[in-house]
């Protein structure tokens, strides 16, 4: 039997592990494996040509039981619906996970960004948040940037509906530019974020990280980021990084200036004079301290996780680990730490721009860093009490899964108290 790798399907399958092994109500259940609702819009953008062309994209708000949707908006030629469910349902568990009050949420549409002029991005973007309508709000559902959008994306975006509301609204959307309502910290958020969780990490297996070996599978913004902070703030050395063309390693250690430089002169990493070239494969699999999976889904599967050598897996991408890797990886002793944990960063900075919209007051980032540690650092603990709380009952049970009973429960009884089971 070929192992599932819809990523729907394999975010239902984690949510039913959790569900079995922490009891949760049929009902509870049920309403949880499906998202609240599904929005499908087609919208017409006139192109520079003169022409009209229609794009087909979605938004999912999968639940809304803690508060207003959250979730960012991906512009993908091969996105689908599927995607965008798994996506919006582990923003569910990562929201809950952090404790903010934000339900799940995501949004897609089918195009290919890299094809259109900023004149075809800007109509595509507007015409976007018009056929959501009063879908969005910052009491409804609020988006923000994800696969290949931007800040700038987001400024038009909040620009559109606050035309079709009649007055400034920026808190429908985060991931703003500075200038109108932004945060501080928001762009290296879900890197930091991940570092912390790291170093929470190295201290129970005693790990340390000072003198540990890093590999890096994705050299887009998370890991690149992830790389800098890493190297700053753990002092570790990072000897393998790759990118969609391939990867690099180096047991000496990368330059990440030289790295950086290498990317943007030839437009991969393999450009990078030192060290040898190894496939996106070999390069999970190279002897390390720490693997950062920062790349895209399903990286680590049931045919490579035995093969995977390193004392920690960080999940900075979402759904890099299926779960039959996950139940491997947990057997070697191998400690995984769940992407909705790990990337949470990203929507807990998300949220400090939300209140610092609605407030109108707005925080240093030495202020966001110090939060986003508190709250990320607090996530953490949660899990591992939740994995110590069934241990000493004699269950052994993997990081996600405590993540998921964690955040399952938390939702589960926002719906009970809200009388909707």
């Amino acid at each position: 039997m070929s192992e599932e790798l819809n990523p729907f399907k394999i975010a239902q399958e984690e949510l039913d592990a959790a569900a079995e092994t922490m009891g949760l109500d049929k009902t509870a259940h049920a309403i949880l494996r499906e998202p609240k609702r599904i929005l499908t819009v087609n919208i017409p953008v006139k192109m520079q040509d003169g022409t009209t062309k229609v794009f087909n994209g979605f938004r999912v708000l999968y639940n809304d039981a803690r508060g207003p949707g959250k979730g960012g908006i991906r512009y993908h030629p091969l996105e689908n619906v599927d995607t965008v469910k798994a996506l919006s349902a582990w923003m569910t568990w990562k929201t809950s996970l952090a404790n903010i009050p934000f339900g799940g949420a995501k949004g897609g549409v089918i195009c290919d960004p890299k094809t259109l002029n900023d004149f075809e991005l800007e109509n595509l973007s507007r015409g976007y948040i018009r056929a959501l309508g009063r879908a969005i709000g910052p009491k409804v559902d609020i988006p923000a940037p994800d696969v290949y959008t931007n800040p700038q994306i987001m400024a038009w975006m909040m620009d559109e509906y606050s035309e079709l509301v009649g007055y400034d609204e920026p808190g429908v959307i985060t991931g703003k530019p500075l200038e109108i309502g932004g945060s501080e910290g928001r762009f290296d958020s879900t890197a930091m974020g991940g570092m912390y969780v790291l170093r929470e990490a190295a201290k129970t297996i005693n790990l340390d990280l000072k003198n540990s070996k890093i590999i890096i599978q994705g050299f887009g913004n998370a890991g690149m980021f992830a790389f800098e902070i890493a190297t700053r703030l753990s002092g570790g050395k990072v000897i393998g990084v790759s990118d969609s063309e391939g990867g690099i390693y180096d047991p000496d250690g990368i330059d990440y200036n030289k790295l950086l430089e290498a990317k943007k002169r030839t437009g991969k990493v393999q450009g990078y004079e030192k060290g040898q070239k190894v496939t996106n494969e070999q390069l999970l699999e190279l002897d390390a301290d720490v693997l950062i999976p920062a790349a895209i889904e399903n990286q680590i599967t049931a045919a490579n996780a035995d093969r995977i050598k390193t004392k920690i897996v960080l999940e900075l991408a979402n759904g890099p680990v299926t779960p039959d890797a996950d139940k491997i990886l947990f057997e070697k002793g191998i400690l995984d730490m769940p992407d909705f944990l790990v990337n949470s960063g990203g929507v807990i900075v998300s949220y400090f721009e939300w209140v610092q919209d609605i407030g109108g007051y707005y925080w240093t980032q030495e202020d966001v860093y110090k939060r986003l540690d508190t709250i990320i650092t607090r996530s953490f603990n949660d899990v591992i009490g939740m994995q110590k709380q069934y241990a000493a009952n004699g269950k052994k049970i993997s990081p996600r899964t405590a993540a998921y009973i964690v955040a399952v429960d938390r939702v589960a009884r926002a719906m009970k108290f809200r009388g909707w089971y």
